[in-house]
């Protein structure tokens, strides 16, 4: 049997997944923070499967998962969240709380991952922040700025306004968060495949998040 006592366990980086209505502008966020450029080969600009990438950030790791916020993804997206141990919640400042936007914040909810929303696309002429914090109130998720406990961060990703801004937010949540982030490098690998796909040269691929062990 592996290894499970607490005093084998250590801090391991976070799993972000990374959540939101369509062209709410995820992957977009995702290119800022990975400084290269997924959504043009991605088919219409719609992510269609779950990227995953790691990131080192002022000497921290932190991985990624983007999920597709079209509706016909919402399996998906589960998958995500079930890797993952914080959400961002992407809402788009022009356009409000949508329909994936309520999904998404009840798959974070039933997970019971903390969560930081980023307000995106504040750079747009009709950008309203208060409506969000308004929608977002009427659904039980209150800013801490309006005296509530959920860390909202504007940002443009087309712009790469305050994107570090919300990367010190995650590591912030991280630290708030660590005791429950651990793993077990010395027993067997345990974790959660993303998303499989037969490859014409390889055969079956899988991406897998490995959440406790060492996979060999």
């Amino acid at each position: 049997m592996p290894n499970t006592k607490k005093d084998n366990l250590m801090f391991r980086p976070p799993v972000v997944v990374i959540m939101g209505h369509v062209d709410h502008g995820k992957t977009k966020l995702v290119d800022d923070i990975r400084k290269t450029n997924v959504t043009e080969g991605e088919a219409g600009g719609i992510t269609q499967h779950i990227g995953a990438y790691e990131i080192i950030y002022k000497n921290r790791k932190i991985t990624f998962l983007d999920t597709p916020g079209h509706e016909a993804f919402s399996k998906l997206r589960a998958r995500g969240v079930k890797a993952a141990d914080i959400a961002v919640l992407v809402v788009a400042a022009d356009d409000g709380v949508k329909p994936q936007t309520i999904e998404a914040l009840s798959l974070i909810r039933s997970a019971g991952l903390p969560m930081v929303v980023a307000i995106n696309k504040i750079d747009k002429p009709e950008a309203s922040v208060d409506k969000i914090k308004t929608s977002l109130s009427d659904m039980g998720v209150a800013p801490e700025d309006w005296g509530g406990k959920t860390i909202c961060v504007e940002i443009s990703a087309k712009e790469k306004t305050n994107i570090d801004g919300l990367l010190d937010t995650l590591l912030l949540v991280y630290e708030m968060e660590k005791e429950k982030i651990l793993g077990n490098p010395n027993r067997a690998a345990v974790g959660t495949i993303i998303e499989a796909r037969l490859d014409k040269g390889l055969g079956p691929v899988a991406t897998c998040i490995v959440q406790t062990g060492t996979l060999n």
